[in-house]
């Protein structure tokens, strides 16, 4: 890839990445984009390699590096050192109610012919009754075991 993104570290910068990656107690994602920024610094301190050359070194891909220059010159250095937030929470597929009718569902005894609920069953008899319009077998796997 073209380097359309330089680094260039200020001597704060530098400093700050270099105490970074000399602790040994830190992520080592967090470590290895230290690294890559130390070793991509084309200021008159710094190395100034290639990415080919820091693919190698760390065994990242190029986009990686790309992306991690492109953050850094775009966004800053505390970007690049803090993990982005998930970018939407998933919304619950059961209600309070509906755990509650689940539980009750799998305390009572099982279907004829049938020694003990499987969560397919309990699944498909939440949807059959219409407490749900569908159901995964694991969202109730997930359920019951938050409510041991």
């Amino acid at each position: 890839m073209n380097k359309r993104y330089i680094v260039s570290l200020t001597p704060e910068e530098r400093q700050e990445l270099q105490a970074l990656v000399s602790r040994g107690k830190r992520a080592v994602w967090r470590q290895n984009r230290a690294w890559i920024l130390l070793q991509a610094d084309s200021s008159p301190n710094g190395p100034a390699w290639t990415d080919e050359r820091i693919s190698q070194a760390y065994g990242v891909s190029a986009t990686t590096i790309y992306r991690i220059r492109q953050s850094f010159v775009e966004e800053g250095l505390p970007t690049v050192l803090r993990r982005k937030p998930l970018s939407r929470p998933r919304p619950r597929k059961l209600d309070g109610d509906q755990e509650a009718r689940l539980i009750a569902l799998a305390c009572s005894s099982p279907p004829p012919g049938r020694c003990r609920w499987t969560v397919r069953l309990l699944a498909d008899k939440m949807v059959e009754l219409n407490y749900v319009d569908k159901l995964c077998p694991e969202t109730v796997r997930q359920t019951l075991k938050k409510t041991n």
